[in-house]
């Protein structure tokens, strides 16, 4: 789960990381009084969205008087800001960050991750700041510091030394950045985060380290343990489909392509899109229904995928073990009738149960397509959506 800059922000506040003063407004006049609140000027104004890249779509803009930060705030409020992150539709920005600026001497990359290859957590950070990340490690990665931590043993001292003298960081900086990555890495494990990101981290005029901008993200499987962290969930900067599977538990990921598929188990469903694209067409959707989806998961799967207007042909392929042919064939013969086919369903599922599913769906009256196997199937769902 993603949630927002000035969230994030509140969050490091809690932990003692230092960030500018500021506060979020959902219109102008809540922005000038913000910025009156500071008490000084220039300001920055920035588009709240679950996205990086702000500043290059024009999301963020500094103002130096009430007057600029009422236009600038009416003019970011309301915009469909497109960035490198968002893809070519755009967010739709619905409040503004409005915090005081800073006399800034140096800016760097500071991120945490885990790494599954290791299975360890990883610092990331880089003299690089403000720039993409993704552009610094592909064109100059030697950059980018990398300090492996045990997530058994925790973070020590040297870990911090390591990175401070790695960044080049002023004497005068070392002690209040050790002191600040000592504790982004507690928020890190204390909440379950699978990224948490500052591009950039600021050093002033001062030599104070301060986080100018903050990056969060949770893993959702450990959200159970966090209901504060609920309270953050913005579902308008969610896509409508993806909020939905979630009230059912389904793991759904909105893609590009146009064919919806259904599968039983995340590697099954990840070779299942490579071979839709093998085959000439494009997944329009990952969904994993899980091994033990009953006929209404499965039901409510098939309502979402059909959902997606995109979608031009539906492939389903369940192998049964603990979700049996039959309870998938039950469910998706329900959801049609519910919702009505507009488009072709091919259906290939082998395992427990099979031929009672097969009769299922052959009684049901519908115009499903069976497939006697993988192939077979790749091949009717690509002639289909191709044609």
């Amino acid at each position: 789960m993603k949630i927002h800059e000035y969230q994030a922000k509140e969050l490091f506040g809690k932990y003692g990381v230092p960030v500018p003063n500021g506060g979020v407004a959902f219109n102008s006049e809540e922005a000038v009084k913000v910025s009156d609140s500071l008490g000084c000027f220039p300001v920055v104004v920035k588009a709240q969205i679950h996205a990086g890249g702000r500043g290059k779509g024009g999301g963020v803009k500094l103002s130096k008087s009430a007057d600029e930060v009422r236009s600038t705030s009416e003019s970011i409020l309301g915009m469909n800001l497109v960035t490198n992150q968002t893809g070519p539709e755009g967010r739709l920005v619905k409040k503004v960050l409005v915090e005081q600026g800073l006399d800034i001497k140096k800016e760097l990359y500071l991120g945490i991750i885990p790494d599954r290859s290791t299975a360890k957590f990883v610092i990331m950070a880089s003299e690089a700041g403000g720039m993409d990340i993704e552009e610094v490690s592909e064109k100059t990665p030697e950059k980018i510091i990398k300090i492996f931590i045990d997530p058994i043993a925790g973070i020590y001292p040297y870990h911090c030394r390591e990175a401070a003298y790695g960044l080049n960081l002023p004497p005068g900086s070392v002690k209040e950045f050790t002191g600040m990555l000592n504790s982004l890495y507690k928020l890190f494990t204390d909440y379950d985060c699978s990224l948490l990101e500052i591009n950039p981290l600021v050093i002033t005029a001062e030599d104070k380290v301060i986080a100018l901008d903050a990056k969060i993200t949770f893993d959702d499987n450990a959200l159970f343990r966090h209901k504060d962290i609920l309270e953050y969930r913005d579902i308008d900067e969610e896509d409508p489909l993806e909020v939905e599977a979630s009230k059912f538990n389904l793991n759904y990921i909105k893609m590009d392509g146009n064919v919806g598929n259904m599968v039983n188990g995340a590697g099954l469903a990840m070779a299942t899109m490579d071979i839709i694209k093998l085959a000439g067409a494009e997944p329009a959707n990952f969904l994993d229904v899980g091994g033990g989806a009953s006929a209404e998961m499965v039901e409510n799967g098939f309502k979402i995928i059909l959902g997606d207007k995109n979608v031009k042909g539906v492939f389903i392929n369940i192998f049964g073990g603990i979700l049996r042919c039959d309870v998938l064939a039950e469910g998706v013969v329900k959801a049609a009738k519910k919702t009505g086919i507009a488009v072709p369903v091919v259906i290939r599922m082998e395992g427990t149960n099979v031929e009672i599913g097969r009769k299922i769906l052959s009684e049901s009256g519908l115009n499903l397509i069976t497939a006697i196997d993988l192939q077979d199937a790749v091949g009717k769902v690509a002639a289909i959506v191709n044609s």
